[in-house]
Parts: structure tokens; C-alpha cells; sequence
């Protein structure tokens, strides 16, 4: 079988990972880090407030559906989801 030109060379040791990602982290810069950050932190306010809105809006409708996941439960996975956001953009502002 012919061999294409076009590949590239296999070394026989692959490389580190850790040395790979350690070259791979670069520096970001301090006014991307804290845009980043408050993008997560407001979504994370946004979906929490618009979650609980929008679950008051329906909790007639909610409760006569007789589905198993009540009110309480859906509370939970909303502020449960809000946290993972704003969690997520405090760890892009201090990481």
C-alpha cells in the first residue's frame, strides 16, 4: 500500500498530557476574565428569576397535571442550575 505523503509523522513516545496542558494555558487577560465571569454570573440570575417566574405562572397547571415532579423539585432544579452558573463564573474569574 502506498504511503501518502500528506500524513504526518508518528513519534513513537506520545507526548505528556501534563506538559501538554501546562503548554497550553495561557494567560488570559484580566478584562476577558471578568466579562466571562459576569456572562455567567447574570445567567445565572437570569434563569434563576425567570425560572421561579415562570414557575408561579404555572403552578396551577403544575399541580392539577398530578405529574411526580412537584413544585418543590422543580424549585430545586432550577436553583440547582442557577448555581451551576454563577458557580461556573466565579471559577472564571479566580481560575
Amino acid at each position: 500500500m502506498a504511503r501518502h505523503s500528506s500524513l504526518p509523522e508518528v513519534d513513537s513516545a506520545p507526548d505528556d498530557l501534563y506538559d501538554l496542558l501546562a503548554a497550553d494555558r495561557g494567560d488570559t487577560c484580566v478584562p476577558c476574565k471578568i466579562l466571562g465571569a459576569s456572562a455567567f454570573m447574570t445567567l445565572g440570575a437570569y434563569s434563576y428569576f425567570s425560572g421561579r417566574h415562570q414557575l408561579r405562572r404555572q403552578q396551577a397547571a403544575i399541580l392539577s397535571s398530578g405529574s411526580r415532579f412537584g413544585i418543590k423539585s422543580r424549585q430545586m432544579a432550577i436553583s440547582a442550575i442557577a448555581s451551576a452558573l454563577v458557580g461556573m463564573g466565579v471559577w472564571r474569574l479566580v481560575r
